[in-house]
């Protein structure tokens, strides 16, 4: 129901906007919000693109309006490119440092734009100016919403089984050792399977703009279509050039795939990016295809190793934290946004949809189709698994490792 009205309050805009100068655009924005009721300020907000200061001075326009009885006092109006500039032109490095400052803290739904932050707006406001900005805390609210995430204060997240004692040395460890990566100008990349989907005419959460009582029309049901199947997205993210990689898999969600989407990466990106690479970083979850248990992963990356002739250095995150993995919030809830509302009838509709997301931070994607077959229920023996040239790390050996090259092998 917002999500109309934010459409309703958006097309009156649209059908208005001519008529408006600044003062009686912020008193019609205002108007909107009070008969809206309860969060009637940010649903405009988020409709129209105005501040909520602007708003908020607006409903004190309105409410002096009402007791005098009489025309609001005639205030200047701001010429055309009039009014403050944008902060970015002033301080063109304040939204990375404020990106890097709660970075580290964030956690959020992997397939929604939501995240969340662990430090309060006055306090990242306070961080800054120590650094050497001048920005409050309001503008850095406003910030952090444009950057995706939103603050909320006391919430208790279910993570599973979360609660491992070292959770938190573990999240450190991998901050350290992915600063020294980038520091040595070696590749850091953040890697896992995107939630499957179902290939066809189906529905697919979302709006998007058709023309009024013209839907598209999709399947009343979600069976799986036995030709099409489903489509089993492996990403790559390259947390430094903030770009990514996607095989779409048409198979099973194995560790041959899932390195395989790596090997891709590497051969057709990461290559050419870093020529001179001899170390390769990977941050994954502790569980699924990539999982830190799983025989397969690593046999499979000691291929890898031995092709590349990198160094792999693979970091898993505890157990129930998969959430915080950069791939998440950095690039799979922006995919979701891409296609929200479109169903996804094909796999070449897929890769072109994955392919074609970008944001105003810079994100870009390659997309491809991997047509290969990836059988389920491959058995690695103890001889095969004591072949791999792995060396654990002296902190957790289990989840932090370097898989080598191995001349014999």
């Amino acid at each position: 129901m917002d999500t109309q009205t934010e459409a309703a309050v958006r097309n009156k805009l649209d059908l208005l906007a001519p008529l408006f100068d600044e003062q009686t655009r912020r008193l019609w924005a205002a108007a909107e919000a009070q008969v809206l009721g309860r969060s009637g300020v940010s649903l405009v907000a988020r409709a129209t693109g105005l501040s909520r200061t602007t708003i908020h001075q607006g409903l004190k326009d309105l409410v002096e309006l009402h007791e005098t009885k009489a025309q609001v006092r005639t205030k200047r109006i701001r010429a055309e490119g009039g009014g403050r500039k944008p902060i970015d032109a002033y301080d063109p490095t304040l939204r990375r440092d404020l990106e890097l400052l709660v970075a580290p803290l964030t956690r959020g739904d992997p397939e929604s734009p939501l995240r969340w932050t662990c430090k309060s707006t006055r306090q990242l406001a306070a961080a800054l100016v120590d650094q050497g900005h001048v920005v409050g805390r309001q503008k850095v609210a406003d910030l952090l919403a444009e950057l995706g995430y939103s603050l909320q204060a006391n919430r208790k997240t279910k993570e599973g089984s979360a609660d491992h004692p070292d959770r938190d040395q573990q999240f450190n460890y991998i901050n350290d050792q992915a600063i020294a990566f980038q520091q040595r100008r070696q590749p850091v990349i953040s890697v896992d399977t995107k939630k499957k989907e179902l290939v066809g005419e189906f529905k697919n959460g979302g709006q998007e703009w058709q023309p009024k009582g013209d839907p598209e029309l999709v399947q009343g049901h979600d069976f799986p279509d036995p030709k099409l199947g489903k489509a089993n997205p492996y990403g790559v993210y390259d947390q430094q050039a903030n770009v990514g990689w996607v095989s779409v898999g048409t198979d099973h969600d194995t560790s041959e795939f899932a390195v395989e989407s790596i090997r891709r990466w590497w051969n057709k990106m990461g290559r050419l990016r870093y020529p001179d690479a001899t170390e390769l970083m990977i941050t994954a979850d502790g569980g699924g295809s990539n999982g830190y248990r799983v025989r397969l992963w690593k046999v499979a990356l000691q291929k890898f190793a031995n092709e590349s002739g990198l160094h792999i250095s693979v970091c898993h995150f505890p157990p129930g934290t998969s959430k915080w993995n950069k791939i998440e919030h950095r690039m799979f809830s922006h995919i979701s946004m891409n296609w929200r509302g479109k169903p996804l009838i094909s796999h070449e509709v897929i890769v072109n949809l994955i392919g074609n997301t970008t944001t105003q931070g810079g994100l870009t994607i390659n997309a491809e189709l991997d047509t290969n077959i990836y059988p389920k229920g491959i058995r690695i023996s103890d001889d095969e698994l004591e072949a791999v040239n792995l060396t654990k790390a002296k902190f957790h050996g289990e989840w932090n490792y370097i898989i080598a090259e191995n001349c014999s092998g």
